[in-house]
């Protein structure tokens, strides 16, 4: 197996006590590579490290929605400062989350991602979009800016999905593939175009069945990648070939 997983949190928490040990086995266990986004700054800057230590890991950069209520005023510019690491390959995690009331409120989380999807777009990199109960506001913005890159953990629709394809974006798909009652995660699974699926986890969280509610790593991308091909009636070597040739185009990796 050649595991590329799009999406990774390794500065978290979670890996605190054996974040070392965990990476440094990931070539041993399948993995490829892995994008690791940060989601405020002390966490892209964390991701900055962790792709300058391990020659498979990347960085993408930006400000969650959830964490735009504590950052600084000069937010914007000390992201901009990380991109001229020569391992950020994109602008990300960013986007927008209805979900929590304590979020900063809707405007301002538009506002937010504006000024990103801008900056992406100035410095011709792809983003990691996260949306979470947005679905009209992410779309709407997405046809405005036009950026390159990814709606991770991806939650829509069929027919979102194939909007979203059409403006030339990619599909990330993980873990909620396996959960009970996934029938429209599933029927994403079948219908994305296989040039536009991206394999991922969005670890620590999100593990797959058979181990929801542990901490995830890249290895159990194994687990959605076999569910994504059975619900396709393809070999699970077709999904994780098509999820590391995918990534590899959309953030500029030579493997």
């Amino acid at each position: 197996m050649e595991i590329f997983d799009s999406h990774a949190h390794y500065d978290a928490a979670a890996f605190r006590e054996d974040r070392g040990e965990v990476l440094a086995s990931l070539p041993s266990r399948g993995v490829c590579g892995v994008i690791n986004c940060g989601s405020h700054l002390e966490g892209c800057r964390a991701s900055v490290e962790l792709a300058r230590r391990y020659p498979y890991v990347y960085a993408a950069v930006g400000l969650h929605p959830e964490d735009l209520k504590d950052a600084p005023a000069d937010w914007l510019h000390q992201v901009e400062e990380m991109l001229v690491e020569p391992k950020v390959v994109a602008v990300g995690e960013i986007g927008l989350d209805y979900y929590w009331k304590e979020n900063a409120p809707r405007e301002e989380q538009k506002a937010a991602l504006a000024t990103q999807l801008e900056l992406a777009n100035a410095h011709g990199l792809p983003i990691v979009f996260h949306d979470r109960e947005a679905h009209g506001d992410t779309m709407e913005l997405l046809r405005k800016y036009r950026p390159r890159g990814v709606l991770h953990c991806f939650s829509g629709s069929v027919e979102m999905m194939r909007e979203a394809v059409r403006l030339g974006l990619y599909i990330g798909l993980g873990g909620a593939v396996t959960f009970k009652n996934a029938r429209v995660p599933l029927e994403v699974a079948r219908e994305v175009p296989l040039d536009r699926l991206l394999t991922e986890t969005d670890c620590p969280y999100m593990a797959p069945v058979p181990f929801r509610g542990k901490r995830c790593d890249s290895t159990m991308i194994a687990y959605s990648a076999a569910k994504i091909a059975e619900v396709r009636d393809v070999p699970v070597e077709e999904i994780l070939k098509a999820g590391r040739e995918n990534a590899c185009a959309l953030f500029g990796i030579a493997l």
